[in-house]
């Protein structure tokens, strides 16, 4: 017992000040980010950034990253696509009313019909951007770019196009070649990758 009054009464020892003690000061994180932020405005570094990345945004819609794996047909392939999909859960009214039943299968083209052919076109190939404006109209195609700028075609033909970003069109379609045309038949799609007249006669000629 007396042992451990002796050791409690060392533990509790003051030994005084042993050498010079500062307060810890440590920065508040929010506020040196503000100042750097307020710097930086101050600078014309930000305008200068949100200027810069305005203009990378802009160029890149009016003219997207053409899609890639793509090449100039050079003999006409076609092949047919089944849009038909499974349900993969139930599908209900606002009611609660059953409408399609989980793995069921569905063929959009049994209700809505493609009424326009998609042509799928490399606008910065001149003789494909012909070929589809000649042999195009708005009411019977939708042209959709996989290269080139949308805004120069719709501004030079006064036509409106649209453009497969990322490939996500030509993937699913198996297309690997342009100028590639999606239709109608039955309850399919055919697919055709066509060779426009002036390509197949220079081909023709070359041989």
């Amino acid at each position: 017992m007396v042992a451990c009054l002796a050791a409690s009464t060392v533990a509790a020892r003051d030994y005084g000040q042993l050498g010079t003690t500062t307060p810890v000061i440590e920065p508040d994180l929010l506020a040196a980010i503000e100042a750097r932020l307020l710097a930086a405005q101050a600078s014309g570094k930000i305008a200068a950034m949100n200027k810069t990345l305005a203009a990378r945004t802009e160029a890149k819609v009016k003219r997207p990253p053409p899609v890639e794996g793509l090449s100039p047909t050079t003999a006409v392939r076609s092949w047919t696509y089944d849009p038909t999909i499974t349900v993969g859960s139930d599908i209900s009214d606002h009611r609660g009313n059953l409408i399609i039943p989980k793995g069921r299968k569905v063929n959009p083209l049994d209700t809505v019909s493609l009424r326009q052919s998609l042509v799928f076109i490399d606008a910065d190939d001149a003789a494909q951007l012909r070929w589809a404006i000649k042999s195009t109209t708005v009411l019977n195609a939708k042209l959709i770019l996989t290269g080139g700028s949308p805004f120069t075609v719709m501004k030079a033909e006064q036509r409106r196009v649209f453009f497969d970003q990322g490939g996500k069109l030509v993937a699913k379609f198996g297309i690997r070649h342009t100028p590639a045309v999606v239709e109608q038949a039955g309850h399919v799609l055919k697919v055709t990758e066509v060779v426009p007249p002036r390509a197949a006669a220079r081909r023709e000629a070359a041989l």
